[in-house]
């Protein structure tokens, strides 16, 4: 049974909130405007904030966009982004199924290499001669899918394996939604190649945070985001209890469609609020 709230019925039941960047905190154009107070008065309540974003950017750059949208740094623990927890994950393989010094395709937003960086790995523009490709970021708004098949066939017909850092199929952007590095991932596949999963809705960033928020019991923890994909059925086979809001990707979309998209995937959220914020 979902029940219909709104954040502020939330904030007692729960002592920490797993929340999602883009589509909760941000919008394509930038901050929502409830967004900063949001996250100031839940840490004034005492409860421990995690933003859990499928960015494959690392932590750091996160939290330095967010600090320049106008949110205050000291309310939330952190950016657990999925780029930080796949950095971590590369970093314990080289040497083992990763050859050190290994060449990477990287592909991301902003020319961001920083899934990579300080790694003892190479990036290259080169499909041909990569060892790896890493899909950290989507340039959908600029570049249609054919683009990225062209630079990614040859990889695929190589058999090299591809970790994509970034899950989401879809993205806001200020012109509106596009397509994210999980369609990108998606096409990899379809081109013959294999693809590793890191981020929301896949078990790895989950037990990262997990271990960032101690004991706490997870039916103690609230996982907050917009996407009937990811947010949802990840929080929900982590343990926790989720809430999908009404802004981001599916705003536009009746209630009843988006409600039926979590029954696609198994996942109806344990409540719907209009947004996150009082």
């Amino acid at each position: 049974m979902i029940a219909h709230s709104t954040l502020e019925d939330l904030v007692d039941p729960f002592d920490a909130f797993l929340i999602d960047q883009f589509g909760v905190l941000l919008s394509g154009d930038g901050a929502y405007p409830f967004a900063p107070d949001a996250l100031d008065r839940l840490c004034r309540a005492g409860k421990k904030l995690v933003l859990l974003s499928n960015s494959g950017k690392r932590s750091k750059p996160n939290e330095d966009r967010l600090t320049r949208l106008g949110f205050s740094r000291e309310s939330y623990m952190g950016v657990l982004s999925s780029g930080e927890a796949a950095y971590h994950h590369l970093e314990s393989r080289i040497g083992k199924d990763i050859p050190p010094g290994a060449a990477v395709l990287v592909l991301s937003r902003d020319n961001d290499v920083s899934a990579i960086a300080g790694l003892d790995l190479a990036p290259t523009d080169a499909a041909g001669q990569a060892g790896l490709v890493l899909l950290a970021g989507s340039r959908g708004d600029v570049f249609d899918l054919a683009h990225y098949q062209k630079i990614l066939a040859p990889a695929a017909e190589r058999g090299i394996p591809c970790l994509c850092t970034n899950p989401d199929t879809t993205m806001l952007t200020k012109d509106g939604l596009c397509f994210g590095a999980g369609r990108i991932a998606q096409l990899y596949e379809e081109l013959g190649g294999a693809v590793e999963w890191i981020g929301k809705p896949h078990p790895l960033i989950y037990g990262t945070a997990k271990s960032w928020l101690g004991g706490i019991d997870p039916t103690r923890v609230l996982c907050v985001g917009d996407s009937p994909a990811h947010d949802i059925p990840g929080g929900q086979r982590a343990g926790f209890k989720t809430a999908l809001v009404r802004t981001g990707i599916h705003a536009n979309d009746p209630q009843d469609a988006v409600l039926e998209l979590c029954q696609g995937h198994q996942a109806l959220p344990d409540f719907l609020i209009p947004r996150f914020g009082f």
